[in-house]
């Protein structure tokens, strides 16, 4: 299955989530439904996966983790507010740098409607000249 199959699946799963519980619960339930969701229909689902790296001989290992990894090929932020922050988007954006990804879905279950919540982000960027590993 290729990036654009197992992105279109995740949004299903968040369309179906958002329809069942409507917005205002705490981003935490929106993770373990969509957990759930994503692992019934077959995909591996890493939950608040770690993001270590290292620079110049120091080793990162905590304060960045994904809150899903799909298939370890695709990054699913998720967010429960009123309005996505330009950080949200850069916050996916370095996690797909850091891992050499090329996309994430950065979905708020905040938005009245759930079209307007849903982005997918794309790297362009090369991978920074550190060691990264999730």
């Amino acid at each position: 299955m290729d990036i654009d199959e197992i992105s279109e699946k995740i949004v299903h799963a968040a369309y179906k989530t958002h329809i069942g519980l409507g917005l205002g619960l705490l981003e935490s339930v929106y993770e373990t439904l969509m957990v759930h969701e994503l692992t019934k229909i077959g995909f591996s689902v890493e939950r608040q996966k770690t993001i270590a790296f290292e620079y110049d001989g120091l080793l990162f290992d905590e304060g960045l983790r994904v809150d899903l990894l799909v298939n370890r090929l695709v990054i699913v932020e998720l967010k429960s507010v009123e309005k996505l922050a330009q950080v949200h988007y850069k916050q996916v954006l370095t996690y797909l740098r850091l891992l050499n990804l090329q996309v994430g879905l950065l979905i708020n279950f905040g938005a009245h409607l759930l079209k307007d919540g849903l982005h997918r982000v794309v790297n362009q960027y090369k991978p920074p000249r550190l060691r990264a590993s999730a």
